[in-house]
């Protein structure tokens, strides 16, 4: 890659503030929102009724992780065909593919009746937030090239606000139809509508931020060859090993502490809350700082006191706990794709990183659930698993340091 398009993020930032928000600006955003709320109630859903799905599936313990791991590690490896994608049918197409997946994957759940079919939708949605995950960062890029920090910060909240929503009403749903096969259901209606939304949006040519010049395309890269892709991807998945395990465990590990499903659930929803608004907010503060590390490191200390305090004192004040590590996992997920995208300027190549760092980081966050419910079968609780956890924070804590903005330059 030329030296200009790893350059350019200093010249244009200082520019941020001075591009105005227009209204198709805003229609683009609410767009954004609308898709991103799609993007976990298929995680999110599946924990609060987890032990009904058990009961009547007759799944393990391990096979119930896989509900949570599954979606994940499609995510991960369906990034990888992103680039694939994108030359075959274009972003446009490619995240509209991936919505209607989501939306088949969880109507089918309404008739699903094995825990073998339950993994099969669980797949066809985790590669279908695969899809939009990989694709859309590129596209929000270009379309908000000076203000990336807000396009991203909106669309981490609202992934993390439908996780919230998928945890809160789920189980509401459920209650209210008798059949834990519509909680899980419902949430193929906000995917159609979302879909509708998307396609309705793309039917008008694009105008605005989206029509300024790219940089020189830049050669392609071989990102498998390159360190650092390797280390924001391990990165991005050993810190979300910790949202994974979370919504997998989190209310199981409190319903094993006497806390009733529908209270377990509205832990979860809360912890989603404290995430969602650290995902906007963390980058809306980091983006006067180019240099993205103290930031980084902040909300990663927040998901080590977080789980601190859950292991200490775990019935004391459980809803402080979860707020703390909620905040902590919001604000570290979104700030960790702004700090991607800020190594390069060429939303091509910004779409390739980002799909290789989600590529890498799904997957490695996959298995950090399927661990947990291992030893929670090994020892009967899962105060061992949020110690591994606390650890694994710690050391990203000392990782976070490596990502200089003076090394966005060399990388490649």
């Amino acid at each position: 890659m030329n030296s200009h398009s790893s350059a350019s993020p200093t010249e244009t930032h200082a520019n941020d503030a001075s591009h105005a928000l227009t209204w198709r600006d805003a229609l683009w955003l609410c767009a954004i929102v609308v898709i991103g709320i799609n993007l976990r109630p298929l995680l999110t859903s599946i924990s609060p009724l987890m032990t009904t799905i058990r009961d009547a599936t007759g799944l393990s313990f391990y096979g119930a992780s896989l509900l949570t791991s599954l979606p994940v590690v499609a995510m991960g490896i369906g990034a990888f065909g992103a680039g694939a994608l994108t030359r075959s049918i274009g972003e446009t197409r490619g995240v509209a593919l991936g919505l209607l997946a989501i939306a088949l994957a969880c109507g089918a759940r309404w008739a699903t009746a094995s825990g073998a079919a339950l993994l099969l939708t669980a797949a066809m949605a985790g590669v279908g937030v695969a899809a939009i995950q990989a694709l859309l960062p590129a596209v929000m890029k270009q379309r908000f090239h000076a203000r990336v920090p807000l396009a991203m910060g909106v669309f981490s909240a609202s992934i993390m606000g439908g996780g919230g929503l998928g945890a809160r009403l789920s189980p509401w749903v459920s209650n209210m139809m008798g059949s834990w096969h519509a909680g899980l259901a419902v949430w193929a209606i906000p995917a159609l509508a979302a879909l509708l939304c998307w396609l309705g949006l793309n039917l008008q040519p694009s105008t605005g931020a989206a029509a300024q010049p790219a940089p020189a395309s830049p050669v392609d890269l071989p990102l498998w060859r390159k360190r650092r892709a390797w280390t924001l991807g391990l990165y991005f998945g050993i810190v979300n090993g910790g949202y994974t395990t979370l919504v997998a465990w989190l209310p199981a590990s409190y319903q094993q502490r006497g806390v009733s499903v529908a209270d377990s659930g509205s832990l979860l929803a809360s912890m989603t809350v404290f995430q969602a608004a650290s995902a906007l907010l963390l980058p809306l503060a980091a983006a006067s700082f180019r240099d993205r590390r103290p930031w980084l490191v902040l909300g990663l200390s927040a998901q080590f006191a977080g789980l601190l305090g859950m292991i200490l004192w775990p019935d004391a004040a459980p809803l402080v706990w979860v707020g703390i590590a909620g905040a902590g996992l919001g604000g570290t997920f979104s700030l960790t794709l702004v700090t991607t995208m800020d190594h390069s300027a060429h939303h091509s190549v910004t779409g390739k990183l980002v799909a290789f760092t989600q590529g890498v980081g799904f997957v490695v966050a996959a298995i950090a659930p399927i661990f947990a419910g291992m030893v929670r079968g090994w020892t009967g609780g899962f105060g061992t698993a949020w110690i591994m956890l606390a650890g694994s924070v710690a050391a990203m804590i000392v990782v976070s340091f490596f990502f200089s903005p003076r090394s966005y330059a060399k990388w490649h």
